[in-house]
């Protein structure tokens, strides 16, 4: 199995104007799975688009292990990203959502792991709250990323359900070892996913510690 894979990502003077405040972060995260913790409207999911390269800062820089990727557009970056929506192309079957963008990770080891094989040729409007976020993971990994982020990636899956998609999570988490930032504001899901917290209120980074 893969050895524990660990990130340097680094934040620097990050500045974005929101609606309510300004995002202004500079942070290094260097754990193998990074909680972004804190509560609704704290600037998480503007932070991850900036990472992502979905958003772009007023100034700052990004680096991920070494390379600078703030200037790089999305797709050069090698990062997965799995939106709260989970995105999917809903004209586009399972199948076809989770190649689009592979990079020929082994689709049969992802597939298999997050056991949505049965629905390949289904059409993601006929998927289950549990089946699109898996739908969206497999998509996400499947592109090779150096970093995966998640944001809230239990949002909208059934209470029952919700375990069942972290055991999920986790094995990916462990088997695969693709370094992970993972946005809740739930200590259960920080408890089993990650070893590393970093705490966002208003836009500002106010702890940074090891779980």
């Amino acid at each position: 199995s893969p050895s524990p894979c660990c990130m340097t990502l680094v934040l620097r003077d990050l500045v974005l104007p929101l609606a309510d405040f300004t995002l202004e972060v500079t942070v290094e995260m260097r754990a193998r799975s990074t909680a972004l913790y804190g509560p609704s409207g704290a600037g998480k999911t503007s932070l991850l688009e900036v990472i992502a390269g979905l958003r772009t800062p007023a100034s700052g820089t990004i680096t991920l292990d070494g390379r600078t990727i703030s200037s790089l557009p999305p797709r050069l970056r090698r990062i997965g990203y799995v939106p709260q929506d989970d995105a999917l192309f809903p004209h586009l079957s399972v199948r076809q959502n989770i190649v689009y963008g592979s990079r020929e990770r082994d689709d049969a080891q992802v597939i298999d792991m997050l056991e949505i094989g049965h629905v390949l040729d289904r059409g993601v409007k006929k998927l289950s709250g549990g089946e699109r976020k898996r739908v969206a993971l497999a998509r996400a990994l499947l592109t090779r990323p150096e970093l995966l982020l998640l944001d809230e990636p239990l949002t909208g899956v059934d209470v029952a359900l919700r375990d069942r998609v972290l055991e999920y999570l986790v094995r990916v988490h462990d088997e695969l070892a693709v370094p992970t930032i993972y946005v809740t504001h739930q200590m259960d899901e920080v408890r089993a996913m990650c070893d590393e917290i970093v705490r966002i209120e208003r836009g500002r980074i106010v702890e940074t510690r090891a779980i």
